[in-house]
């Protein structure tokens, strides 16, 4: 773990000066009749990405869809929403595509995608493109060559025997050491997708582990309180209408830029800064 993440001791919490704000704004499976702000189109969500930049984001997290508004791994419409929201920002957020599956496409499909593209960054869950020991020799040769082509990858796990099979992974030589980045998601198997921050507490130990710098998204109406204790512990956050689209009042939340604006300001109350992109990308490229 890097030394500007958090230390902890027995007896007290060191807390972090900075992290980094991603912004995940759409997500796969919700649509405007979820929330009317929910950007759907290329430009849609270049106009998002955009807002959030300008209240803190480093990074945004990106759902191409369909003509028909569906969640796709199509080469053609993530090239359309790649492009059309690094138009609009340059380098002045990290862009990172998704590669979520969401039961419909393949580990081979989700590859093909990225080697297609070359994104600047793509996040990746393990259990879906290392479903098992059978995939090991294949993600061996994808994920090698990932680091060469510099794409920042964010591995994604879901529990802590998902962080465990993480750690194997690199131990093995399956996945390459160098310019990770860990997303852990809380609540997504809890009841009514509800995440709470003592969902931190088992994958503790583990963090301690890392060389890389890690970062937490998190569902339901305490999602703000998750974050909130991920940030003091050093990790990264994400936010967004993908994991939660209301606000801790339990009503829907204006827009994406206004949800990275509170969470913001609530790390600056904490003393906690924030990284820009440029910032953010010489962290995590080791």
């Amino acid at each position: 773990m890097s030394k500007e993440n958090v230390v902890i001791s027995e007896t007290s919490v060191v807390t972090p000066k900075a992290i980094g704000i991603i912004v995940a704004p759409n997500g796969a499976t919700k649509t405007t009749s979820t929330h009317s702000a929910l950007p759907i189109t290329p430009t849609q969500i270049a106009d998002t990405v955009e807002a959030c930049l300008h209240q803190g984001a480093a990074m945004v997290h990106l759902h191409s869809r369909d003509a028909q508004g569906k969640h796709s791994l199509e080469i053609a419409d993530n090239i359309n929403t790649y492009r059309a929201v690094k138009e609009r920002v340059g380098n002045d957020i990290v862009v990172q595509l998704t590669t979520e599956a969401v039961g419909q496409y393949s580990p081979e499909q989700q590859m093909l995608l990225v080697k297609a593209v070359k994104p600047e960054a793509a996040s990746f869950a393990i259990k879906e493109l290392i479903p098992n020991d059978n995939h090991n020799e294949t993600a061996r040769g994808f994920f090698h060559w990932v680091a060469e082509q510099s794409i920042i990858p964010q591995y994604i796990v879901y529990s802590v025997n998902e962080l465990k099979r993480y750690l194997d992974l690199i131990e093995n030589q399956i996945l390459p050491e160098q310019n990770h980045h860990l997303l852990l998601v809380l609540g997504r198997y809890n009841d009514q997708l509800l995440s709470n921050p003592t969902d931190l507490l088992p994958y503790f130990p583990y963090l301690q582990q890392l060389s890389c710098r890690w970062a937490v998204c998190a569902f339901g109406s305490l999602e703000l309180h998750s974050l909130t204790a991920a940030a003091l512990l050093g990790g990264d956050v994400r936010i967004g209408f993908e994991n939660n689209h209301l606000d801790v009042f339990g009503h829907p939340a204006i827009s994406n830029d206004q949800q990275v604006k509170q969470l913001k300001d609530l790390l600056t109350q904490l003393n906690i800064g924030t990284y820009d992109a440029n910032e953010y990308r010489n962290l995590i490229i080791q």
